[in-house]
């Protein structure tokens, strides 16, 4: 089953129409273009008729349209003429090239063109006498006029097209680069979050549990003080923390992001809490790229904040050394059941940990290992390079 043809768009049933009427109205008072011509009289409504006919397909089959024109203003040419059927014609010559293939609008207006000089020539040829100029003036404003109109209108169509789709696509890429901005910075403050209060929060853990379940006044007493101070500390991070968040002009300042000068205080609050931990520096602690010193105190504040929820007794080692253009960060701990409280782990941590060294462009490996005297330690350790990579890839 064939479809169905396309149905006229209004405008150009519009188009048809006054083409139509206008026609049948010149040729009512009695206005033609033609004197002398063999088919006189009322022979100039058939070519008005079929041109008001192609009209309707001027958008739909616009190849088809000017090729079939053509032949009919041929034809008009035996009548006495009509004004109404040649403009007719030229809007036909229009919508070709404006609505016509790419391959059509390139070709009709260099065609019209050979053919208007090649009208002009001829009949200067045939005639010898300044008035065929003329017939080539006309044969250019129906034909080469018209065409040459439809490919600066199409042009700034395509332009127009062009410029649109480049600024919806300038849009969804704003919006993707939006979006990877915004999950960027809920994924920096969650790592952030976790790593400044899940220390203190698991030390209030497991000193409240332990002074739950051991009746004794002295451990209780100890167990509070270790809240207490926990608890003051963790807040102290919070508020620093929402300081960040602020807007600058608030009333909270927000404080320095911790570096590796602070790693001292960390390991004696990680004593205080009951971790038997030492800390080893090699190299010099200052002078680091802040991203890099952030995220080597971070590391070792999780990795300890894992060893007091989770190592079994024992000693915890941490050591940062710095060597070259990279600096190590590596934290040791007792693999194996925990006797006594613990506090629950997620795993968030390890991934945060994973997350900040692969932003910095360094590596990262965290499971247990063989001590080297025949057990198992649970070991941390992260490589950063000091060439901070930049966001684009390079280096900053």
């Amino acid at each position: 089953m064939h479809p169905l043809p396309p149905r006229p768009h209004r405008d150009d049933v519009r188009i048809a129409v006054a083409g139509l009427l206008g026609g049948l109205a010149l040729w009512g008072i009695g206005l033609g273009m033609n004197t002398g011509r063999p088919l006189d009289g009322a022979w100039l409504l058939l070519p008005l008729v079929a041109m008001s006919a192609l009209e309707l397909v001027r958008r739909t089959r616009p190849r088809c349209a000017v090729a079939l024109g053509t032949l009919v203003l041929v034809a008009d040419q035996f009548t006495a003429g009509s004004l109404a059927t040649v403009l007719m014609y030229t809007d036909l010559m229009y919508a070709a090239v404006v609505y016509g293939t790419p391959a059509a609008a390139r070709r009709l207006p260099v065609s019209t063109g050979l053919v208007t000089v090649a009208a002009t020539l001829g009949f200067l040829a045939w005639w010898r006498q300044p008035e065929a100029v003329l017939v080539g003036v006309m044969t250019g404003l129906v034909s080469f006029g018209p065409a040459a109109t439809g490919a600066l209108v199409r042009g700034h169509r395509d332009r127009a097209a062009d410029e649109r789709l480049r600024a919806r696509q300038t849009a969804l890429l704003a919006e993707m680069d939006r979006s990877q901005a915004v999950v960027a910075e809920r994924a920096r403050m969650a790592r952030e979050l976790h790593d400044m209060v899940a220390n203190h929060l698991s030390a209030i853990a497991i000193h409240s549990t332990a002074a739950l379940s051991i009746d004794e006044p002295a451990t209780t007493r100890t167990a509070l003080e270790t809240i207490r101070e926990n608890s003051v500390d963790g807040l102290a991070e919070m508020r620093r923390l929402i300081g960040i968040l602020r807007d600058s002009s608030g009333d909270t300042e927000p404080a320095a992001a911790p570096t590796l000068d602070g790693l001292g205080a960390l390991v004696e609050q990680s004593r205080a809490n009951g971790l038997d931990v030492a800390l080893t520096l090699t190299g010099p602690a200052g002078g680091l790229p802040a991203p890099v010193g952030l995220a080597a105190y971070r590391i070792v504040q999780e990795s300890l904040t894992n060893a007091l929820k989770h190592a079994a007794a024992g000693h915890v080692t941490v050591t940062v050394r710095r060597h070259g253009e990279h600096i190590e960060a590596c934290v040791s701990s007792p693999y194996g059941d925990r006797d006594g409280p613990r506090a629950p782990g997620s795993g968030a941590g390890l991934v945060g940990m994973r997350e900040r060294t692969a932003l910095l462009g360094g590596t990262f490996e965290a499971g247990p290992v063989p001590d080297g005297a025949g057990g198992t330690i649970w070991r941390v350790l992260a490589t950063l390079p000091l060439d901070v990579p930049a966001p684009g890839g390079g280096p900053a």
